[in-house]
């Protein structure tokens, strides 16, 4: 059994080169998917999907590099702010011709003054809870991992793995109050649950503790800190087993239905 605390298991790996094998290979995103409609995985691995980059998933990613990798990374990867007007001595709006000049320029994701306003605002959020600044102090970023889960190559990218050893992800919400609530509805223990038992193949079967660090992209900026239970991990483990069964079965026979295939019941009383 791999020693989890060498913190020697996880691929370091550009994101790009990994989301590139996901026609290749399944990660917990893509069978989200499966769970919800077969044909839309199908759709989404063939590339007959149009993947929209909106400017939240812009903040998003620059938030997750801002808080994990740190700000010199952060710098590297994203150009920040933009000229200055020399008549106001202030940055030209996002806009502007000479914003947008600048922007061509660059060579890499451009973050206006109001969303890099925003990224160091949620960091500042995130630094601020002791439990979150715990187990982010020592780890990896975006360690990625590959095994065969139920017949089927799989692979994950942990937003961040410490030598305690824990799975830790990070996300960004509108209201922190509501906060369980959307990790239901967007299905963050089945995603955990994922992560964790691929690792587990990778490492020869630790099954380790999963947290998710959740900040407010609005004020005050608040942070908290979940672990995610034993039993939710333990249910969501079988039921991801059971689609990857089916996901097998759907590329067996090249069947992927909608899952509405049948006239279903409503009602009310």
């Amino acid at each position: 059994m791999t020693d989890l605390r060498n913190n020697d298991v996880l691929i370091a790996e550009p994101a790009e080169e990994y989301h590139a094998k996901s026609a290749e290979y399944v990660g917990s995103h893509g069978l989200g998917d499966f769970r919800q409609c077969p044909l839309l995985f199908r759709k989404r691995q063939l590339g007959l999907i149009e993947q929209v980059d909106r400017p939240a998933f812009l903040v998003g990613r620059a938030t997750h590099v801002r808080v994990l990798e740190g700000r010199d990374v952060y710098q590297r990867q994203f150009a920040v702010g933009g000229p200055i007007n020399p008549k106001t001595g202030k940055p030209y709006g996002s806009n502007t011709n000479a914003y947008a000049e600048w922007a061509a320029v660059q060579g890499k994701p451009v973050l206006t003054a109001e969303q890099t306003q925003l990224i160091e605002s949620m960091a500042v959020g995130v630094a601020m809870n002791d439990h979150a600044v715990d187990l982010i102090c020592n780890g990896q970023a975006e360690g990625v991992a590959r095994a065969t889960y139920e017949g089927v190559p799989c692979q994950i990218r942990l937003d961040w793995f410490n030598p305690a050893p824990d799975i830790v992800d990070l996300k960004t919400c509108d209201d922190l109050t509501y906060f369980e609530a959307d990790a239901r509805r967007y299905g963050y223990a089945y995603q955990m649950a994922f992560y964790r038992s691929v690792l587990a193949l990778v490492t020869g079967g630790e099954l380790v503790p999963a947290h998710i660090i959740a900040v407010e992209k609005k004020e005050p900026f608040r942070c908290g800190v979940w672990r995610v239970g034993e039993d939710t991990l333990d249910r969501c483990a079988r039921e991801n087993v059971a689609a990857l069964r089916r996901l097998r079965e759907c590329k067996r026979i090249d069947s992927w239905p909608t899952g509405y295939e049948e006239i279903r019941l409503f009602d009310t009383t």
